[in-house]
């Protein structure tokens, strides 16, 4: 289950594992797939999201006191293939990785049906000199980032090393910041699009309504919603909100 580089107008949907309750990961990600999301990330929480706005921020918070840890993760998604077909990627940082192990990471994620991870903090050399390997052996592809300041040089480095998508940063700030596409932005997401990349990209950051979804995929082949969703789990009953939340960024 790849992304295809021909799909366009793509939604991916973030939440944290463990939020808003310890054991309501598995029925969210099939609420989401029903809902008509092409893909998903599941944040596993840290003590330390320096990338993330106060909305996910929080939402880590309680999911860590709830006793969220990747290896129950793991445990919780034994099942996620019988009820989620679409892909499926786990988003967090480098450190819970290094202590649960890479090696049983990644064969963690492939045996639950995970199929690529996306860690910000793991820089490119270290993963291409100590890890790719093992990431490869286990069908386990890891999403490399790129932002406004990112060189030609180096998108063409994480081009070649990608065996997805590229994630495209819409700007330097953290989660939960509005998309506005002004000219600045318009000419980042064009110099991109012109570089013709083997690899589809996708839009994240400030995605949280139609307007910006459709900004969004005017230049890439899909954009990532995460924290106005997260706001959506933070209200009672948050599973009826998920149908009509996916269809407005869709319709």
């Amino acid at each position: 289950m790849q992304i295809n580089k021909n799909s366009n107008g793509l939604l991916s949907i973030y939440f944290t594992a463990g939020y808003p309750t310890l054991d309501s990961t598995i029925e969210i990600a099939k609420t989401l797939e029903q809902s008509g999301v092409d893909f998903l990330e599941i944040g596993f929480p840290y003590s330390d999201p320096v990338a993330d706005g106060p909305t996910i921020q929080h939402s880590s918070e309680i999911a860590l006191k709830n006793g969220m840890t990747l290896k129950l993760l793991f445990d919780q998604l034994k099942d996620l293939r019988k009820y989620v077909s679409i892909p499926v990627y786990l988003m967090g940082y480098f450190n819970p990785v290094l202590q649960f192990g890479v090696e049983n990471f990644c064969k963690a994620c492939k045996e639950v049906g995970v199929n690529g991870t996306i860690l910000p903090d793991l820089p490119m050399y270290e993963y291409e000199e100590l890890y790719k390997t093992i990431f490869e052996e286990n069908g386990v592809s890891n999403i490399f980032l790129v932002t406004p300041q990112t060189s030609e040089q180096r998108i063409r480095k994480i081009d070649s090393l990608t065996t997805n998508f590229i994630y495209l940063l819409s700007s330097n700030a953290t989660t939960g910041k509005q998309l506005e596409v002004k000219n600045q932005s318009a000419d980042y997401f064009n110099r991109i699009k012109e570089m013709n990349l083997v690899n589809p990209f996708i839009i994240g950051f400030g995605i949280s309504n139609k307007e910006t979804f459709e900004k969004a995929t005017t230049y890439a082949n899909g954009a990532i919603v995460g924290t106005a969703f997260v706001k959506i789990l933070a209200q009672e009953n948050p599973l009826k909100y998920i149908p009509d939340f996916v269809r407005e960024l869709k319709s």
